[in-house]
């Protein structure tokens, strides 16, 4: 087996891994390795924005009690100061490298979401904030000769040793290969793909945390799943993102029969937060009998919408909806994870050198429930504070040794065809969607638990195909998922049990997930509430 050695791997490309990349650079080599194309994940297609309190009418103290807010009751505080008083800075680094944030004049220009308080969301040009992040980093990344780039190689696992990750094994061309390294950061990103509607990208399939539970680390918060309330829904478009800034410009929801209906569910009506609009929609493609209901942008001035949204604008063209005249036809999708591998405030795991950065970890920043436009902010705040922890727990090894090696050699791989796991992967989708979707009960998470039994020897397979490495990352992930919703019986944040419709703690409880020989075993850490 080919055997690749370097000071530090990042598995992932988005906003976190390459800020922790570029605060390891200078200090060894560093390889980082993506599925697909460099670009290709969540970051780049992040339209609305990137929050942060640098305005003139906005404190940092407002923006700590807005992420509170909304991560109703579930939030660590230590976690959301970080974010909330580190940001400001990291984006003033990111203006230095030659970010080009819209502004007004002279000055940044913000715009207004759902729950938060203030205009305090950046954007670049218009509604392609994440492009221009991934542009600038990306550009950053070159400037630093120790780096390498990885594309179109797929994590299979970590290779841990005594509790210490000491790499991976990468496929790549159907070849499996190794790369060992001091420490290894984890930022592939979410989990979007498990479900059949998703703004994420193909390449969001859980990888990273079912890796990290494969090698029992520990996971925590994963029945809390963000479901944007505003996707595209028209038979022959994608499964497109429609900002939540388009609301907070001013964007109305009408049902089926053109009314109006959010002011009847939120006193804030179409800013209310994302879980509850949601919902919202749900109940009222219920009652009306209808497929979507519509975001209503037509009483905008057209020249505006043009320049505010061109991304969003000239893709509904495509499919021959002009958001300046026509309404337009949305329904909710899965499109952001708050739980993810359970990391301090550092990025640190309990497997030793081990560390996780972005969608896929939890800090418990996010809560419940993530504020719209936090997750950028997360994977710069938290990417960075990685990288430097990483770094220095790497000075402890002086010398690229490692206390044992693994192979896979001579394994016996899955005779799946592909097209059965693309026949056992849309099934999978569907069946989270429709039993661990919005709302949820017991009955239906018993099904979706009895079902997923049927795919049970996926977990015991190996395969030298992608999509065959994501379908057992996939499997694992909705069996984790599962078992987290049935475990918490209530009603918080983004997990709605219809059985359960109330928040019934009366302490702060954090799901915490791990490995028990091939079961999940879910247990609760409980905090007295502040």
């Amino acid at each position: 087996m080919e055997e690749v050695y370097t000071d530090f791997l990042i598995i992932g490309g988005g906003v976190a891994g390459l800020r922790g990349a570029i605060e390891l650079a200078p200090y060894g080599d560093v390889i980082v390795i993506t599925k697909d194309m460099p670009t290709e994940g969540s970051t780049e297609y992040a339209q609305g924005g990137i929050a942060v309190a640098l305005s003139d009418e906005d404190e940092v103290g407002i923006h700590f009690h807005d992420t509170i807010k909304a991560g109703d009751g579930l939030c660590n505080e230590d976690a959301v100061r970080v974010l909330v008083e580190e940001g400001p800075a990291r984006i003033i680094e990111l203006i230095e490298w030659g970010a080009e944030f819209d502004k007004e004049g002279s000055k940044l220009a913000f715009t207004l979401e759902a729950a938060h308080s203030r205009r305090r969301v950046l954007h670049a040009h218009g509604d392609s904030t994440g492009k221009e992040l991934e542009r600038v980093l990306i550009n950053k990344i070159k400037t630093f000769p120790s780096v390498k780039r990885f594309p179109f190689c797929t994590a299979i696992d970590l290779i841990v040793s005594e509790n210490r990750c000491i790499g991976a094994f990468i496929l790549r061309n159907s070849q499996v290969f190794a790369i060992y390294a001091k420490v290894t950061l984890l930022a592939t990103g979410g989990a979007g793909q498990l479900f059949s509607r998703t703004t994420n990208p193909s390449v969001a399939t859980g990888d990273g945390m079912a890796m990290a539970f494969r090698a029992k680390a520990f996971l925590q918060d994963m029945e809390f799943i963000q479901f944007h309330p505003t996707v595209l829904y028209a038979p022959s478009a994608p499964q497109f993102l429609l900002s939540e800034a388009m609301r907070g410009e001013g964007a109305i929801l009408k049902n089926i029969f053109h009314e109006r209906f959010m002011d009847k569910y939120h006193p804030d009506a179409e800013l209310a937060p994302r879980d509850i609009v949601s919902r919202a929609i749900i109940s009222e493609m219920v009652k009306t009998g209808g497929s979507h209901v519509y975001l209503d942008l037509t009483h905008l001035d057209p020249d505006f919408l043009k320049n505010r949204f061109p991304r969003i604008y000239s893709t509904c063209l495509q499919y021959d909806i002009n958001i300046t005249k026509d309404l337009i036809p949305v329904s909710p999708a899965a499109h952001y994870i708050m739980g993810g591998v359970k990391t301090d405030l550092d990025g640190k795991t309990n497997i030793e050198s081990l560390f996780a950065a972005g969608e896929v970890a939890c800090t418990g920043v996010h809560g419940a429930n993530r504020l719209a436009s936090n997750s950028l902010l997360e994977g710069l705040v938290y990417g960075y504070r990685a990288g430097k922890a990483a770094l220095e727990f790497s000075k402890d090894f002086k010398n690229l040794s490692f206390p044992m090696k693994l192979t896979k050699n001579n394994i016996k791989y899955s005779s799946l065809s592909l097209q059965k796991i693309e026949e056992i992967r849309t099934s999978l989708r569907r069946l989270m969607w429709e039993r661990v979707g919005i709302i949820r009960c017991i009955d239906s998470l018993n099904i979706a638990k009895n079902t997923l039994l049927e795919w049970q020897d996926l977990e015991n397979n190996n395969f030298n195909l992608r999509r065959g490495v994501e379908l057992k990352n996939m499997f694992t992930l909705a069996k984790i998922i599962t078992e987290a919703a049935l475990k918490r019986e209530e009603s918080i944040g983004a997990h709605y049990r219809s059985d359960y419709p109330m928040k019934t703690s009366s302490v702060t409880k954090h799901s915490l997930i791990n490995k028990k020989n091939s079961d999940v075993e879910v247990s609760w850490i409980q905090e007295k509430q502040k």
